[in-house]
């Protein structure tokens, strides 16, 4: 069985707890999560099984969207409800204020990633070198925060939607949005609610369920390969190219050039499929359409990035 679940994590529960359950469930060789969450957040989880694995990297780098609560006034190691306080005030604080800075955060912003995060330093997650002792400066590294809004403000609690780019911490933004404010303040409640192509619509839960449910589940909700990157331009080829690109083909002006494909950009990412509908490969064009269309038939036009049996 290959394909991708996506699973309505609950709290309490490690995004690799969930995996383990899936894999065990299904007797899987592979199984993986595009896209962590941490144990306090529930929500979507893309979990990838068998060959989908192999298309993690190309889930990780879409947009998410978040429903998240801040607690005002308070300040953890963690930066989530969960950690150690290490600063507690009470905020005084007009709604006209919190929402007027809240939404001051939309556009490009830099961020750190909290100390107890899975980015990793030397080979080793942050998490790691900070339950050590070892007290290390994440980078500031640049994410996007394409849109948020206040949806409910009962302090010292501030609730609100928020639509960013891949590598956003929410415990960073909220902690940042406290010192903004001047109070402090923390992660009290997170809720994934879309990862990439997928919704918390298009999410099941697993728990509670026996081992059978559990599997009937499963089968029964899995997202075939064929529908995993529906984002990217479908490039239908017959089953000799496509099991020439597996034995390492890099498509030339000439496969492409008769495939009417759609306007094309240097960089864009691009899948072949059969024409029975599975993927063969993912690949990224290093060549225009309008270049395509000008150049040798034997000019080089893609870069194969990963290959599916």
């Amino acid at each position: 069985m290959d394909g991708v679940l996506i699973i309505d994590k609950p709290s309490g529960r490690t995004s690799h707890d969930v995996v383990r359950d899936v894999k065990k469930s299904l007797g899987a060789k592979k199984v993986g999560h595009a896209g962590t969450l941490d144990p306090l957040a529930t929500g979507v989880l893309a979990v990838c099984v068998n060959e989908a694995t192999k298309l993690t990297r190309f889930l990780l780098h879409e947009d998410k969207e978040y429903c998240a609560t801040l607690l005002l006034g308070v300040r953890t190691d963690t930066l989530d409800r969960e950690g150690e306080v290490i600063d507690r005030c009470e905020p005084h604080l007009q709604e006209k204020e919190i929402r007027e800075t809240v939404e001051g955060f939309v556009g490009r912003i830099e961020q750190r990633a909290p100390k107890y995060s899975a980015v990793k330093f030397k080979g080793k997650p942050l998490y790691k070198w900070t339950r050590q002792g070892v007290d290390i400066e994440p980078p500031l590294r640049d994410v996007t925060i394409h849109h948020i809004s206040v949806t409910e403000i009962q302090m010292p609690y501030v609730t609100f939607d928020v639509s960013c780019s891949k590598g956003t911490y929410i415990r960073s933004l909220c902690a940042d949005i406290g010192d903004r404010l001047g109070c402090g303040g923390c992660l009290f409640d997170l809720r994934r609610m879309r990862s990439g192509y997928f919704r918390q619509e298009d999410a099941i839960s697993l728990e509670g369920l026996a081992d059978g449910k559990r599997l009937e589940a499963i089968e029964k909700n899995i997202i075939p390969l064929a529908e995993m990157l529906p984002g990217l331009t479908e490039i239908v080829v017959d089953q000799d190219t496509a099991d020439r690109i597996r034995r390492g083909y890099q498509p030339d002006c000439g496969t492409l050039r008769d495939k009417n494909t759609p306007l094309l950009e240097r960089g864009d990412l691009i899948k072949f499929t059969t024409q029975g509908g599975r993927i063969a490969a993912v690949a990224t064009m290093v060549l225009s359409s309008e270049e395509i269309s000008l150049l040798d038939e034997g000019e080089r036009a893609v870069k194969i990035l990963r290959v599916l049996n």
